[in-house]
């Protein structure tokens, strides 16, 4: 039988005790108070992030998959991550991954006892055909939760670079990682409801990891997202906008740049500021990795 009061985050809360005969300001005030200790708690674990993504980072720039796996709050919380990968920064949709413990069913509804499967998570990494190239990042509130550690076993076996990301420091998930990062959050308001502070924690993580690791593949120039996907009005309008800021240039100036390069952010701004065709911008790019900065360096150097 598991022993649930030796996990921190199905401790009782001691402040919100009386949650339910409060009045309703009070009750969202209580919460609200235990939501601002999440930051500081990921605060606490910032060098373990920075060392993930740096590491994140060489294993994607050489051809190598980030994969998020999770059950329940935390599985959702990997695929809601991956999925904003390829519209905010044109990353190829096998490059940021997740998998969550019953498939594509359980995103909408828990699927009895999946989570409990170490052999699950070991064929869901098989199925994937994980490798030394990769990076699995195993995603539990808990620390313990058995597919999670199956899918980190098989990735450890197969020589990935594993990350376990929970608010339980040194749970088994913590503990079994080549970089562990946990935030500790302490108890929720609503005893083990973990999709509170541990789901936020969680996705405070995961946007760190997967922002920093797009910045360091060179998917941003200073903070604009110049890989943005124009699918949509809106995006067509943001795309003008970041040309225009990164360029200098009139709204009419960015608008008639991208559309000589099919709506490309990085080539028409490398048009717009070194004066090249697009031919010779998408060149340019492809010769500095696509970084903008890497060819103003050499503009300047030259």
């Amino acid at each position: 039988m598991l022993d649930l009061s030796r996990i921190q985050t199905e401790q009782r809360n001691p402040d919100t005790m009386d949650i339910d005969r409060v009045s309703t300001l009070d009750m969202v005030r209580e919460i609200n108070r235990e939501d601002q200790k999440v930051a500081k708690a990921v605060e606490r674990v910032l060098p373990e992030v920075a060392k993930a993504v740096d590491e994140t980072a060489q294993r994607l720039e050489r051809g190598g998959r980030l994969i998020y796996v999770g059950a329940g709050t935390s599985g959702r919380l990997g695929i809601l991550d991956a999925s904003e990968c390829p519209p905010t920064y044109s990353a190829p949709p096998e490059m940021v991954q997740g998998v969550i413990a019953g498939g594509y069913q359980a995103i909408f509804r828990a699927v009895e006892g999946a989570e409990d499967s170490r052999d699950l998570g070991r064929a869901d990494m098989e199925k994937l055909e994980v490798s030394d190239r990769d990076v699995v990042a195993g995603l539990a509130a808990s620390g313990r939760t058995p597919y999670v550690l199956g899918a980190m076993e098989y990735a450890l076996e197969a020589g990935a670079l594993v990350l376990g990301i929970t608010c339980c420091p040194g749970s088994e998930v913590d503990r079994a990682a080549d970089i562990g990062i946990a935030p500790e959050c302490g108890a929720e308001a609503v005893t083990g409801s973990t999709r509170m502070k541990s789901g936020t924690a969680q996705k405070m993580v995961l946007n760190m990891l997967s922002t920093g690791v797009m910045i360091r593949l060179g998917k941003t120039y200073s903070n604009l997202m110049v890989d943005v996907q124009p699918s949509n009005e809106k995006l067509r309008h943001r795309c003008v906008r970041i040309v225009r800021e990164a360029a200098g240039v009139s709204e009419e100036e960015a608008a008639g740049a991208l559309e000589k390069c099919g709506y490309r952010c990085k080539t028409a701004i490398v048009m717009l500021l070194c004066g090249m065709s697009c031919g010779e911008a998408e060149e340019a790019l492809q010769k500095a990795g696509g970084r903008i900065a890497r060819i103003e360096a050499c503009r300047r150097d030259g």
